[in-house]
């Protein structure tokens, strides 16, 4: 990163910064008077940290905490450490935030990671590490996707990261437009970006509000390459922007957003669907994948690039062939007019209607309390350490909704919402 001079030590930069500080703060976490928040982001990041942190007290937070990774010591892991040491993995300092969340704290993420950092990496180390770290994550994760508590994911602009979204570019010329990106899509660029928020989360509230009266029973994706039936779970919730949290705390998980997205049923998956973007995930592009469904359950599967780390991804455990989310966004969302691959599931999701493979969000489901998890997987809640969101939407998809006796309704025709917004 520049030094002196440039758009990195301009005063439009500082001010757009500390704009995404704000929003992240006020409107991400709106964190409480008296709360703690817990932050995890990489080196990087550390200008953002600083201005989150800011707000956070300003809000009236008693304590920032922030633990920060760096991507040098995780791949010093990967070329040096010992074959035995890839199912270790930091259970007391996972237990540590689970303690943490469950005393009441908020849980802020930067994202901004180098996508392409484990590349060449033994992939069976890489998926042993990554299953050692689900494990011991799991207290803490349940948490989060129970959504018993405030939280946020937010990205900053990294030299590595910047480099693969825009491999032509000098590293400060492609930091600079990340950031710029970034700016832009989380809808910084007004005169008053929390206001602008507001209206925006009243959109997708709106959204989520028509298809929770409407109740359909299943989704039908359809277009080249797919034409998947998606069962709904039982008692399902729509939700979209911003959401209460089980402490009362009105929060946006991600910031940016374009989203409505629900639980299906783990058993009421039928058909064939093809990606529309490629997904990156633990340093491999998986491109062109295309996968059958049966009982819910993946049964085929096929992916033009990084085919042996999605297989790896499947057998993860069960319910990694198996769906714990849909998604619907409108093919006119920022992220998508940016014409970037962002290479990061925080945008890249919000660019196309997507399903995520794996664990369910309880919250998006109703008059869950008391019930353990053998009920909610009796009502279709899916079960998996893993959580990871492809994308199936496009200019050329469809979406229609299906009532229980299979009564048609459009929803998005090549890939817009038909309803008003």
């Amino acid at each position: 990163m520049q030094a002196n001079g440039g758009y990195l030590a301009s005063a439009e930069f500082a001010a757009q910064l500390d704009r995404l500080g704000e929003v992240a703060a006020r409107t991400g976490l709106n964190v409480a008077p008296g709360q703690q928040v817990i932050m995890t982001a990489p080196l990087h990041a550390v200008p953002l940290v600083r201005r989150i942190t800011e707000h956070a007290y300003k809000a009236g937070a008693s304590l920032v905490t922030t633990f920060y990774s760096d991507e040098e010591t995780t791949l010093a892991r990967y070329k040096y450490g010992e074959e035995s040491t890839f199912d270790t993995a930091s259970g007391w300092l996972s237990a540590g935030m689970a303690e943490g969340f469950r005393a009441g704290a908020a849980r802020m993420a930067i994202t901004g990671s180098n996508p392409a950092l484990l590349v060449g990496q033994n992939p069976d180390h890489v998926s042993r590490a990554s299953k050692a770290a689900s494990r011991v994550n799991r207290p803490a994760m349940e948490i989060i996707t129970n959504f018993d508590v405030n939280w946020c994911i937010v990205a900053a602009a990294t030299p590595a990261w910047a480099m693969q979204v825009f491999p032509d570019l000098p590293e400060d010329k492609a930091v600079e437009k990340l950031w710029q990106a970034i700016f832009a899509v989380s809808r910084l660029n007004g005169d008053d970006p929390v206001a602008q928020w507001e209206a925006h989360n009243a959109i997708l509230h709106r959204r989520a509000a028509f298809l929770n009266d409407v109740r359909y029973d299943a989704l039908h994706f359809s277009g080249p390459g797919t034409d998947l039936l998606v069962g709904l779970a039982d008692g399902h919730d729509w939700a979209g922007g911003a959401e209460k949290a089980g402490n009362g705390i009105v929060c946006n998980p991600n910031i940016p957003t374009e989203e409505v997205f629900t639980t299906p049923h783990r058993l009421r998956v039928e058909g064939t669907v093809a990606s529309t973007k490629p997904l990156s995930h633990q340093g491999t592009l998986i491109d062109g994948i295309k996968v059958r469904f049966e009982g819910g359950r993946i049964v085929d599967m096929h992916a033009t690039r990084g085919q042996e780390v999605l297989e790896r991804v499947l057998d993860t455990d069960e319910g990694a062939r198996r769906l714990g989310e849909v998604a619907l966004v409108p093919h006119s969302s920022p992220i998508s007019r940016s014409g970037l691959l962002f290479q990061n599931t925080l945008f890249d999701e919000n660019a196309a209607s997507h399903i995520a493979l794996g664990q369910s969000y309880t919250k998006c489901m109703r008059d869950t309390q008391g019930q353990d998890e053998a009920a909610l997987a009796k009502r279709g809640a899916n079960t998996s350490m893993i959580h990871i969101d492809w994308m199936i939407g496009s200019g050329e998809i469809d979406v229609d909704g299906l009532d229980a006796q299979g009564a048609r309704v459009p929803l998005m025709r090549r890939g817009e919402w038909v309803i008003a917004a």
